[in-house]
């Protein structure tokens, strides 16, 4: 079925229960601002609407007014997204890769304090890591257009929609391999990420097939769990929105943003500790195979990118290093 193993996962999440906490503030701060956006922007549109003569004016305003607050809010946080990766994500994703690997933070270091400078020290600008990031969902993308992969197991006509649902559904599995990978650059603790970041995605497309397949059982457990959050979530929303007098739809957004905050904070980091396991020791040993860089390159402007982006690497001043030899931990049980 699939190659990791669940507990272990779950555990080695458990044991970076700051940033946990971290991406609720986070993730929940981003909901509530959302919705406080979106509340303000209907509010103003049901005013301005309600200046008019046309009585229906009102609830045109407001849903006009609420989808401007809604774009208002994705707009930021589009430009905020960088410096989310940049603090959060991989600050997190280097304490995982310490703990995998047995060993814990230095003493007198939080964890938060550790991530963050290790991430500093490896990658001085933000810019950095966002575009090795950005060239590798876009890697990605080219990669699965070129493999067919279901076509190949299903050469049907007639079931060409199936295909193309199941296909939709593998491309939402390939959400956390950018940062399966961002994990590989932080393991090697890497000299040049752009390098590392083009083997790693010859890697995997090298054993894309045992990576799928356990992407996808995890894409499975992700949305189901997200989904039972969000039935649960719609109990006390509704009867609060309900006691304000708010619409159903109000609570239906509520809940769904707020189910998403908690799959964004508890969920994801839980199926990067599972990728991780896979990705790691499938690798182990391998070197890239020169015959997928040749298809990768063939398939891929932005894999050439990463390519030139390598080649033409120069390291800056190299940061002052946070001591990343702390005491050997037991391994995350993995019963």
């Amino acid at each position: 079925m699939w190659d990791f193993s669940f507990s272990k996962a779950v555990a080695m999440v458990a044991r970076t229960a700051p940033f946990v906490v971290l991406r609720l503030l986070v993730y929940f701060g981003i909901g509530l601002a959302t919705i406080a956006t979106v509340g303000m922007g209907a509010l103003l549109g049901y005013g301005f609407g309600h200046l008019g003569s046309d009585p229906d004016s009102s609830g045109m305003g407001a849903f006009w007014g609420g989808a401007a607050g809604l774009g208002l809010t994705s707009a930021a946080l589009y430009f905020a997204r960088e410096y989310i990766l940049y603090l959060v994500k991989a600050a997190h994703i280097a304490v995982l890769v310490e703990i995998y690997d047995g060993r814990d933070v230095p003493a007198g270091m939080s964890q938060v304090s550790f991530g963050a400078a290790f991430v500093k020290t490896h990658f001085a600008q933000s810019s950095i890591l966002f575009g090795v990031d950005q060239l590798i969902k876009g890697v990605l993308a080219a990669f699965f257009r070129t493999i067919n992969f279901f076509t190949a197991f299903l050469p049907v006509p007639a079931l060409q929609q199936l295909i193309r649902i199941a296909e939709a559904f593998v491309r939402m599995s390939l959400t956390y391999v950018d940062e399966i990978i961002l994990a590989q650059l932080i393991r090697t603790r890497t000299a040049n990420p752009w390098e590392t970041a083009k083997d790693g995605l010859v890697l995997y497309a090298q054993n894309y097939k045992r990576f799928l397949k356990n992407a996808a059982w995890l894409s499975v457990f992700l949305w189901l769990s997200a989904l039972s959050i969000f039935a649960v979530l719609m109990i006390p929303v509704a009867g609060a929105v309900a006691a304000m007098n708010g619409s159903f739809a109000w609570a239906l957004g509520v809940a769904f943003v707020f189910a998403l905050a908690l799959k964004a904070a508890v969920l994801e980091p839980i199926a990067i500790a599972s990728l991780m396991q896979v990705y790691f020791r499938t690798i182990e040993g391998q070197t890239p195979n020169a015959e997928w860089d040749a298809r990768l390159t063939s398939a891929s402007e932005k894999f050439r990118d990463l390519g030139a982006k390598a080649a033409g690497w120069v390291p800056g001043p190299k940061l002052p290093d946070p001591k990343l030899s702390g005491p050997k931990l037991p391994e995350p049980s993995a019963s």
